[in-house]
């Protein structure tokens, strides 16, 4: 088979980073938070970014998260470069391809479970009808059917984060990015959003996990550690 013949029968990655480099400007010097980074994820990909505060995870996450873009390098997201896209393109692509899911919830407080998962769908221009089922069949997934009409204050922090998951899975975006989804949970509570994680994963969802919990990390299929801007790959664990 020929190289161009192989490259035809290949499958797209969901996320392809080819040399990324970011830059900040602090002061009078120049600060590279990434330098040279290369990452590709495939569909079904349970992968978890793992490093210390101050590694570049985070910028990472922006950057793959389509929060912030590159100095340099090209970024290619289902099949699509979003590396030099407009501020309003790339929250479109926000809204369809990734499903976001992070520490602190992001709920708001005035809104019930389901009009909280409902936000994104709005944003996308899902018919009130529509919006509301693809909301409550998010809940039932994440084990909240029962629990559609109560407000984040009258859940506890691993229903809230049920509820984020459910937020993040209604539109069916490729991706859920999932920033230190435990870090606000004890441990008990830990588990059973990593189990979530892990069923959703095993339904055909890709996991991109941040976090600096090895404990967290150990279950993903693939362990990417960032030190310094750079990136090394272990493996995995898994359930």
């Amino acid at each position: 088979m020929t190289l161009q013949a192989s490259k035809l029968t290949s499958p797209t990655p969901l996320i392809e980073l080819q040399h990324i480099i970011k830059e900040y400007r602090l002061g009078g010097e120049t600060l590279q938070a990434l330098k040279s980074v290369s990452l590709t994820v495939n569909k079904g990909d349970f992968m978890c970014i793992i490093g210390p505060s101050g590694s570049g995870k985070s910028t990472l996450m922006n950057v793959v998260g389509c929060l912030d873009s590159p100095t340099s390098g090209s970024y290619w997201l289902n099949g699509e470069d979003v590396t030099r896209l407009s501020d309003n393109r790339l929250a479109e692509i926000r809204n369809e391809k990734i499903g976001f899911i992070f520490q602190g919830f992001n709920l708001l407080s005035k809104l019930n479970a389901m009009e909280n998962v409902e936000l994104p769908l709005i944003y996308r221009g899902v018919p009130s009808k529509q919006r509301h089922q693809l909301a409550i069949e998010a809940l039932e997934k994440v084990g909240l059917g029962d629990r559609i009409h109560h407000r984040p204050a009258e859940l506890s922090g691993g229903q809230q984060q049920r509820v984020a998951i459910a937020r993040a899975l209604a539109g069916n975006p490729p991706i859920l990015l999932a920033d230190e989804p435990t870090g606000a949970l004890d441990t008990k509570t830990s588990r059973e959003v990593m189990e979530l994680i892990n069923q959703l994963n095993a339904m055909g969802h890709c996991i991109v996990l941040i976090t600096h919990d090895p404990e967290v990390s150990e279950q993903a299929k693939r362990i990417v550690r960032i030190h310094d801007g750079q990136l090394s790959e272990q493996g995995g664990g898994g359930l």
